[in-house]
């Protein structure tokens, strides 16, 4: 497996540290491996390591409390600063308690956990000051191209379109072993995951549900829209259920929305929001007969690309016009379109007069699939082949 640099370059500065490390995602993202990759750094200069993977049942059939993680940890350390690695342990009931009172020790405690709620409510409020939270994703374009030469193997942009960056498929030879591997994933840790953890009765709702807003990514909705279209076509619900039923899915990293800035109130609007997936998998596992959604999917990877870069992200209303994203680091901003291709005039005119009326000072991006070149004096084309190996915009 590849060394994933990028995010271990930023935990690094926190080894040694007493703040606990909080490493999140959805799952099977590659968050094990990542822990795998620190203690194997760490392990250089100490063997006083201890690593417990809650989702194995050996662990988690003998560790059964915080006082039973506290006494094995004081059982099986040694002399001197010990490194705590404890993998998906938000399955343990009282981990918060125990996490607490390990910190105050000479311990330096590392967690993953693949759900948002290790990132809320009062863990995170009495800990305030106390924890740094990194989250990981599954793998962006340059990160499948190292590890396909790892796997002699030639990843082309198309496939990362359609099947997405989740580590583990890329271990298969054939594209039948890659889908059933994805969508056996997507019953896990989209459905079975969520139906389980959270109780939901309404089983046939939710996946209806999980369905539509999987297959619809890239587009604006709010709670009113999904629950006018889930009404109609399938089962009579609430709209506070909607939200419940989206929150899941948020709090699961299965899905991400951004807000709309408007340049009438400039300010951001909160009645609706764009959908992202983690992964555009998620939405071709949903397809028949092949029929990919290139046009959303490409969408869906720019948004997870920027993110991955460290921007903060926007929809663009443009008096009316929609601007597919406001990307801001820092002092600098950019907005960017995004669309699968641009050699027709009718889709040429539609995206670039998204751009009309912002000044010449603004830096203006858009991004396709073609091999051509478009870009004009006021605004750059950017080939998605190149953007997808670019560190920056």
């Amino acid at each position: 497996m590849i060394q994933r640099e990028h995010y271990i370059e930023q935990v690094r500065p926190f080894y040694e540290s007493d703040l606990i490390k909080i490493i999140t995602g959805i799952r099977r993202c590659g968050k094990s491996v990542i822990m795998e990759q620190i203690i194997r750094e760490i392990s250089k200069k100490t063997d006083n390591i201890i690593y417990l993977n809650f989702e194995d049942k050996r662990t988690s059939a003998n560790i059964t409390s915080a006082d039973r993680l506290i006494s094995y940890v004081e059982e099986n350390k040694k002399n001197g600063k010990c490194y705590l690695f404890f993998d998906e342990i938000q399955t343990l009931d009282g981990w918060q308690d125990a996490c607490k009172t390990l910190r105050l020790y000479d311990y330096s405690l590392f967690i993953t956990g693949s759900n948002s709620k290790l990132l809320s409510g009062e863990f995170t409020k009495e800990l305030a000051g106390r924890y740094v939270a990194f989250r990981i994703r599954p793998f962006v374009y340059k990160e499948i191209v190292a590890y396909g030469q790892e796997l002699s193997r030639e990843i082309s942009v198309t496939d990362y379109l359609v099947w997405g960056g989740f580590p583990k498929r890329f271990e298969f030879d054939s594209p039948e072993a890659e889908r059933r591997y994805l969508n056996d994933l997507d019953d896990t840790i989209v459905i079975n995951d969520l139906i389980r953890r959270y109780k939901i009765r309404k089983e046939s709702l939710f996946k209806n549900l999980v369905n539509f807003i999987l297959r619809s990514n890239g587009r604006i909705f709010s709670a009113n829209s999904i629950h006018d279209y889930i009404t109609r076509e399938h089962d009579s619900c609430s709209i506070n259920t909607i939200m419940k039923y989206l929150g899941y899915l948020e709090e699961a990293y299965i899905i991400e929305s951004i807000k709309q800035y408007s340049t009438k109130t400039k300010r951001e609007l909160s009645y609706s929001a764009k959908i992202y997936n983690a992964d555009v998998c998620f939405n071709s596992i949903r397809c028949m007969n092949n029929r990919f959604d290139l046009s959303h999917n490409l969408e869906n990877i720019v948004y997870n690309e920027l993110v991955y870069r460290g921007y903060e992200l926007y929809v663009y209303n443009n008096n009316g016009k929609e601007i597919d994203f406001l990307a801001t680091k820092g002092t600098k901003k950019y907005y960017v379109q995004v669309a699968y291709s641009v050699a027709e005039d009718k889709a040429y005119q539609r995206e670039f007069s998204a751009f009309k009326s912002i000044d010449n000072l603004s830096q203006k991006i858009i991004i396709t699939n073609d091999d051509i070149d478009y870009s004009t004096s006021t605004v750059k084309h950017v080939k998605l082949k190149d953007f997808l190996m670019m560190e920056e915009l």
